[in-house]
C-alpha cells in the first residue's frame, strides 16, 4: 500500500527541485530503466533540468524505449539539487555514482523491494506494488504532467518485465486496469514484449547451455555455476545470468533455482528465485543482498566453490523450516528482481 503521506511528500521534493539527478541501479532490469525514464519525461515536461544516470550501460533490447540514449554512465558533478533512486533497495545498488555524487543532497527512494532499507529523506515504498513503474504510475498521477505516450511506454515496460508478462502471484485486476490505461494512451504491449522478455543476445543463450550443462539439484535446490573462464571462452560481457534463475525455477523439481556468477574481481554474484510458499528474500538479506520473498540477490567473496557451499547450506537449513507452508498450487512464477 502506497502511503498518502509519502506520496504527499514526494510531490513536494520534486516540485521543489530544479535540477534533480535522477538514478537506477547497476545491472538495469527492465522496470529499473522504465523507472528512470519515465520521471525524466515527467520532470522535462515541468520544464526542470534533470540528469539522468545509471553506471552500467542499458541493454540494446531496451533501445526502443524513448529517451533511452539520454541516460548517461558519469554524470556530471552538478549542481543538483535533488538526489531521486529508483528500484533500489538500498543505496549502494547506484554502485560508484553514489560514492562521488550526491552526499548531502536530500534524496527521494523510490522502490518496491520487500528488503529496502529506508535510505531516503522521503522514502516512497510499498512492497506489494509489483514494479517501481507500479508506484511511479500513483505518483505520477497527482502531478500536474499527464501521462502521455512515452511515459506510459516507459511506465508498461516496468510492469511487463517485473510480472513477467503479467505471470506473477502478485499481479491483481489493478494491475490489469493500468496496463490497458497505459496501452489506451498508446504503450505498445506486443513491442515491450518482444524487446524486453523474448530477446536476448546470442551470447546470453550460449551462456545459458554453459550453465546448463553445470546443471545439479538436491534437496529441492536446483543450482548451477558460471566460472568466469566460462563467461569469457563464451564471450559475455552482460549482467549476471542473462536471465538464466528464471529458466531454472521452471523445473519440476526446483522449489528454489540458485545461479553463481564467479566476477572478474573474483566475488560470485548470486541470483535466487524461489516458488510461492518460499522466501529467499532473507537469505539474501544475511549475505548482505536483497530483493523480493520469490526473487533476490547478492554477492559475496569467492572462490566460487567456497561460495557455492556457503549459500547451499545456509539454502538448505533455511528450507527445512519453509517447508511446510508451501501452498497445494504453487503457481509456478516467481517475481524477478
Amino acid at each position: 500500500m502506497i502511503s498518502p503521506e509519502s506520496l504527499r511528500q514526494s510531490k513536494r521534493l520534486l516540485s521543489e527541485a530544479r535540477r534533480p539527478l535522477l538514478v537506477t541501479h547497476v545491472a538495469p532490469d527492465g522496470d529499473a530503466i522504465g523507472s528512470l525514464l519515465s520521471m525524466g519525461w515527467v520532470l522535462l515536461a515541468q520544464g526542470k533540468s534533470p540528469t539522468l544516470a545509471c553506471q552500467d550501460a542499458f541493454p540494446r533490447r531496451f533501445a526502443f524505449l524513448p529517451g533511452f540514449e539520454k541516460v548517461v554512465q558519469d554524470p556530471p558533478p552538478g549542481p543538483y539539487d535533488l538526489l531521486v533512486t529508483f528500484d533500489c533497495s538500498d543505496l549502494d545498488r547506484i554502485g560508484r555514482i553514489g560514492q562521488s555524487i550526491g552526499r548531502g543532497l536530500p534524496l527521494l527512494n523510490i522502490d518496491h523491494h520487500v528488503t529496502n532499507t529506508r535510505f531516503g529523506t522521503v522514502d516512497l515504498v510499498a512492497e506489494d506494488a509489483v514494479s517501481t513503474t507500479h508506484i511511479l504510475y500513483h505518483l505520477i498521477r497527482h502531478l500536474p504532467h499527464p501521462i502521455d505516450k512515452r511515459i506510459a511506454t516507459c511506465l508498461l515496460t516496468g510492469l511487463v518485465t517485473d510480472t513477467r508478462g503479467f505471470r506473477t502471484a502478485n499481479v491483481t485486476p489493478e494491475v490489469f486496469h493500468i496496463a490497458v490505461e497505459l496501452m489506451e494512451i498508446g504503450a505498445p504491449l506486443a513491442t515491450i514484449t518482444r524487446n524486453s522478455l523474448d530477446r536476448r543476445p546470442l551470447a546470453a543463450l550460449r551462456l545459458w547451455g554453459a550453465g546448463l550443462t553445470r546443471l545439479q539439484s538436491a534437496d529441492g535446490v536446483v543450482w548451477t555455476t558460471l566460472p568466469v573462464s566460462v563467461q569469457q571462452t563464451i564471450g559475455h560481457d552482460g549482467y549476471g545470468d542473462a536471465g538464466l534463475a528464471n529458466l531454472l525455477i521452471s523445473a519440476e523439481e526446483a522449489r528454489v533455482a540458485v545461479v553463481f556468477t564467479e566476477q572478474p574481481d573474483g566475488a560470485v554474484e548470486v541470483g535466487f528465485r524461489a516458488i510461492p510458499g518460499f522466501d529467499v528474500s532473507h537469505i539474501a538479506l544475511q549475505l548482505g543482498g536483497g530483493g523480493h520473498a520469490l526473487a533476490a540477490g547478492c554477492r559475496i567473496p569467492g572462490p566460487l566453490e567456497a561460495a557455492q557451499r556457503r549459500v547451499l547450506t545456509l539454502l538448505w537449513q533455511d528450507l527445512a523450516s519453509q517447508k511446510e507452508r508451501t501452498p497445494p498450487d504453487d503457481g509456478r512464477h516467481p517475481q524477478p528482481e
